[in-house]
């Protein structure tokens, strides 16, 4: 841990405190010990896979954004609870913690946003430490699809930087084929995924890509608000925990019951086009705060973004990305 210059809370559980440095010698071993096949194709991934071909494949990834320590939290507890039951992992996995030097420097990214470099074009990024590391990520996720079994999930775990009308929600990508689709916003859904935004659109995200890439039926999860290591409230990740438990146990009956979620659509993304950028509402705006038609979203320069529908809900309002990148979503609710 001391080589990543990490700072770790005094009194973190081994398995947080493990995880949250990008060590998994200790999940390797045990999981190695309980007979299965162990691989670290990279720092911070973990690849646990059976000597007889699985029907299913989980990855499951946190710290994308170094800042986001919740799904760190969960991951690493529910991992140990994994290890300690022989043979009880049913599914070939991959166990992935994104940016490691940004968790290690208790930042949210080191050069640029680790969560738009899944993309051949990278422009002016191209030289970041992010693109190296999502590089390493990329590859490391094609060889584990490639052998892969027909049933292939991803389920990247985030926390949100602003308070939300839905404290979890989702993005799911509508290139996932059905019935792959309804299995997965059934999952999210058990596990108390309270929105789900249909994107429609091509992104940089890690999940997308393994849905374009890797015919996976992938998401981008938030569970809450971004809190500090060690201090996050676990009770409001129990249904997400039950519901990864559950997958990766291949064990139906240890799937939470929870109500399906509410569905919304992207209306229009919101490109910051120039330092003239200034949105509409203020950094108290939570997500999913509804704006009624015609209502000015931002303005940049001679360009101004308007509500087109009766009414547009915002998601991810940032007015601090970079030129050219998504400054937020504006989103419809369809059920």
């Amino acid at each position: 841990m001391s080589q990543l210059g990490l700072n770790l809370p005094a009194g973190l559980p081994a398995p947080v405190a493990a995880l949250a440095a990008a060590d998994f010698t200790d999940f390797a071993d045990r999981f190695a010990n309980a007979g299965y096949q162990v691989r670290l194709p990279a720092k911070g991934m973990l690849q646990v896979t059976s000597s007889t071909p699985r029907h299913c494949a989980v990855l499951l990834s946190v710290g994308v954004h170094g800042d986001e320590t919740g799904p760190i939290e969960l991951l690493a507890h529910l991992l140990d609870q994994i290890a300690d039951g022989a043979q009880a992992l049913q599914v070939d996995l991959l166990v992935v913690v994104g940016n490691v030097a940004a968790i290690a420097a208790g930042k949210r990214f080191i050069d640029a946003d680790l969560n738009r470099m899944f993309k051949a074009e990278r422009g002016d990024l191209a030289g970041t430490a992010e693109a190296e590391r999502a590089d390493q990520m990329m590859r490391a996720t094609s060889a584990f699809f490639s052998h892969a079994g027909p049933e292939r999930w991803h389920l990247d775990l985030h926390t949100a930087i602003r308070p939300s009308l839905y404290p979890t929600f989702a993005i799911v990508p509508d290139i996932i084929a059905e019935p792959a689709r309804d299995q997965l916003n059934q999952l999210l859904g058990n596990g108390g995924i309270g929105a789900i935004i249909r994107n429609s659109k091509p992104a940089g995200t890690y999940s997308y890509f393994t849905c374009q890439q890797c015919a996976v039926a992938g998401s981008t999860v938030e569970l809450g608000r971004v809190g500090v290591l060690g201090q996050n409230d676990l009770s409001q990740f129990a249904a997400m925990s039950g519901a990864m438990n559950s997958l990766l146990r291949a064990d139906p009956s240890l799937m939470p019951r929870g109500d399906a979620p509410h569905v919304f659509q992207m209306a229009q993304e919101i490109i910051k086009l120039s330092d003239d950028f200034k949105m509409s509402f203020d950094r108290s705006t939570q997500n999913f705060t509804a704006l009624p038609q015609d209502a000015l979203i931002a303005s940049d320069g001679q360009t101004q973004y308007r509500v087109k529908h009766a009414e547009e809900m915002v998601v991810f309002p940032n007015p601090d990305v970079r030129i050219g990148q998504r400054a937020g979503l504006m989103v419809v609710r369809e059920s």
